[in-house]
């Protein structure tokens, strides 16, 4: 055998070795989990809730760090670069995989291919919400309004080519109505003219509108996903309004950067699935209108791949674009 031959040989053994020794003793110091939003928001409930689980069962301390900015492209892109050896892990949205690269000409980072997927975690849907002191009570009343007035009724959202818009733009192509779109730098400010009356309708978050709609300070005519949220039971659905097989949801899962040991990788899943199933996570997480949703890695990246298939005509459509 040549020398080069065996001097491969030889490296790729000792890879093959170094990496199962790593996956042997991890975890065997602290792990972060990367949060690409400020503190007190769904990602970073979310993070904070399966960091607490995951410290317990991997008998290892699992801090969050907030690293917002760019929607979430700033944390995103610091996972992206960091050491794959398991103990730096991030708490992503899927828009970040399926939406943002239809919407940014360059991204720091592939979405797909720098990453190594470990499972879903939770889901939810949005609401639609209307001031109460709107004429419209229902999703048809609401529409007839806009075909009688169009381009006089508007929409919030919590910034372009955010979750909340794109499903703005999907009822106004599914509904057929002329609405004009009002961006905000984020959810809170936009709520706030919401509760003046400035704009006419948002298609939320239910767990960032939950509040207000119980507190009787928001009206909800609809929720965007394929079944009613057990939370606002009365509430129904677009679909059950009159726009048949209208269904988004959006969703938060744990990843890690790309080339991080596969047993590593099946140990975080494994354990992952069990915190997002028990009962303290699902008390924190169900009353804020969160569905436990988890799966393989594959599966994860599947949904992805199924979103960005959604998700690509929306925004071709609409035409949005983020420098």
């Amino acid at each position: 055998m040549k020398r080069s031959s065996i001097v491969s040989l030889i490296a790729c053994c000792a890879l093959a070795f170094s990496s199962a020794a790593l996956a042997q003793a991890w975890p065997s110091k602290p792990i972060r989990i990367i949060c690409p939003f400020p503190p007190g928001g769904g990602v970073d409930i979310t993070a904070r809730a399966i960091g607490l689980e995951l410290s317990k069962s991997l008998g290892q301390p699992v801090t969050v760090e907030n690293k917002p900015g760019a929607g979430g492209n700033i944390g995103a892109a610091e996972t992206a670069r960091a050491t794959p050896d398991g103990y730096t892990l991030f708490l992503t949205l899927n828009s970040l995989h399926s939406i943002s690269p239809l919407l940014y000409a360059k991204l720091p980072f592939d979405a797909m291919k720098d990453f190594a997927f470990i499972t879903p975690l939770v889901a939810f849907s949005n609401v639609l919400i209307v001031n109460p002191a709107a004429s419209a009570k229902s999703v048809q009343e609401l529409i007839a309004q806009a075909k009688a007035q169009p381009g006089k009724l508007t929409y919030a959202s919590s910034g372009n080519g955010t979750n909340v818009h794109l499903v703005g733009e999907l009822f106004r192509a599914t509904a057929g109505v002329d609405i004009v779109h009002v961006p905000y730098k984020g959810s809170a400010p936009a709520l706030t003219d919401m509760l003046a009356g400035n704009v006419t309708m948002m298609f939320e978050t239910i767990p960032f509108a939950i509040s207000q709609i119980r507190s009787g300070k928001l009206r909800a005519l609809a929720v965007t996903s394929a079944k009613r949220s057990p939370l606002m039971a009365d509430v129904p659905t677009l679909a059950e309004s009159g726009l048949p097989g209208f269904d988004t949801i959006a969703w938060y899962g744990l990843i890690a950067p790309a080339a991080t040991p596969r047993d590593i990788v099946m140990k975080l899943n494994s354990e992952s699935i069990k915190g997002a199933n028990s009962k303290e996570f699902r008390d924190r997480m169900e009353p804020l209108g969160f569905e436990i949703v988890t799966g393989s890695p594959e599966r994860m990246a599947e949904m992805l791949r199924a979103d960005a298939a959604r998700w690509s005509p929306v925004v071709k459509a609409a035409n949005v674009k983020i420098e």
